[in-house]
């Protein structure tokens, strides 16, 4: 049985429940002020990295870049940021979130293809929640089986997104690029990692 909030704000936005999964988006989860002290932590004190990978028979950069810290109690080198947003998430879904994965969107040409979570790098059942900081930027949703519905979501600062782990087997979601002016954004991803992912890793890494 997935792990889902049971959410009572009345904003919420319900994208898909049914027996394919549940994806909630939900605005305001964190208070604006509180969100743009967490960006202007994450972003001048995350250790981000840059990344290229394999497409297509070349190396290409990775259009983002990109962090990961395990959300060990005793790990000191978790920024608070991080720690406060854990323990949000963590409190309005239930989930017991071990691993933070971040995206630093500079502007518009940074991006992440349609793609959905690996699910052996992930606990059978457990949600996956997202939490936006900085400018918006437009996540599109897309079913894989025909008709393919897609559905798109301006993802707003202090915003929180919750998908149940069977959308990852039913939809794919990305990050398009777009030519439209916008500024940075940083993205949180919450989830809860097998025990033999976490053995011999250190706290943070990429």
């Amino acid at each position: 049985m997935s792990q889902m909030p049971l959410f009572a704000d009345a904003s919420d936005t319900v994208l898909v429940d049914d027996q394919l999964g549940r994806i909630a988006y939900t605005p305001g989860v964190v208070p604006a002020e509180i969100a743009r002290a967490w960006f202007a932590e994450l972003r001048e004190g995350v250790p981000w990295k840059s990344e290229r990978r394999r497409m297509y028979d070349r190396d290409v950069d990775v259009p983002r870049l990109m962090a990961h810290f395990w959300l060990a109690p005793e790990e000191p080198r978790i920024p608070g940021a991080i720690r406060a947003a854990a323990a949000m998430v963590i409190a309005t879904t239930g989930a017991p979130f071990n691993s933070v994965g971040l995206n630093f969107y500079r502007d518009g040409r940074d991006s992440v293809a349609a793609h959905n979570d690996h699910l052996d790098e992930i606990v059978d059942g457990s949600p996956i929640a997202l939490v936006s900081l900085g400018a918006v930027r437009r996540m599109t949703i897309r079913a894989k089986k025909p008709p393919r519905r897609a559905m798109h979501i301006d993802l707003e600062a202090g915003s929180l997104l919750v998908m149940s782990y069977e959308t990852q087997l039913h939809y794919t979601h990305g990050i398009p690029k777009t030519r439209e002016s916008v500024g940075p954004r940083i993205s949180l991803a919450f989830r809860v990692k097998p025990a033999r992912e976490m053995a011999g890793q250190s706290a943070v890494y990429g």
